[in-house]
């Protein structure tokens, strides 16, 4: 099974080295110096790392046979892709692969339906769950502990405790004028 560890930031200087956008828990295991990682596209790859270092916080990789900013430049926007057994599980508690949380339904703590995630999407800050409900419509559900409560892989599902408005049109308008009417 592939999994998608890093997608290929800009260049980093004039030897060849890149800023990488980790997607991975397990850095130190799938950026390691001499991992053979595939690519998208496929054009760019395969790649084994040659050194990797971190410099202001940020991830730096060389690769073998990139010797220039150029050849490092060419490289940006490209996907990192690991090749992992499926049977491997992460070593968190909590943590889960893509493929785990993929086709999970997705229900309310009263065990209202809401659909079934059909992509994980990893955003800088925080992942989201895109569900697809039965009428076909999506609903994007913030993967972080206070509305996703739990994931249950036996059951095939995940519970979540919705603010009002994500999944329906019950949202809380909270506005200067209704404090003002209060008073």
């Amino acid at each position: 099974m592939q999994l998608v560890v890093a997608r290929i930031g800009r260049a980093h200087g004039i030897k060849g080295e890149v800023t990488v956008e980790v997607r991975t828990d397990e850095p130190e295991l799938r950026l390691a110096p001499g991992a053979v990682l595939a690519t998208d596209p496929a054009s760019a790859g395969p790649l084994t790392i040659e050194a990797g270092r971190v410099h202001s916080g940020r991830l730096l990789l060389r690769f073998e046979g990139v010797r220039d900013r150029t050849a490092a430049e060419a490289l940006r926007n490209t996907l990192l892709i690991a090749e992992v057994d499926p049977d491997e599980l992460p070593e968190g508690e909590d943590e889960y692969y893509d493929h785990q949380l993929i086709d999970l339904d997705v229900v309310t703590g009263d065990g209202v339906e809401v659909g079934r995630i059909t992509e994980v999407s990893h955003l800088p800050h925080q992942d989201l769950f895109v569900v697809e409900r039965p009428d076909g419509t999506e609903v994007l559900v913030p993967f972080v502990q206070e509305i996703v409560t739990e994931i249950d892989l036996e059951e095939q599902r995940a519970v979540i405790d919705p603010p009002p408005g994500l999944i329906d049109d019950r949202a809380e308008i909270a506005s200067p004028r209704d404090s003002e009417e209060e008073a």
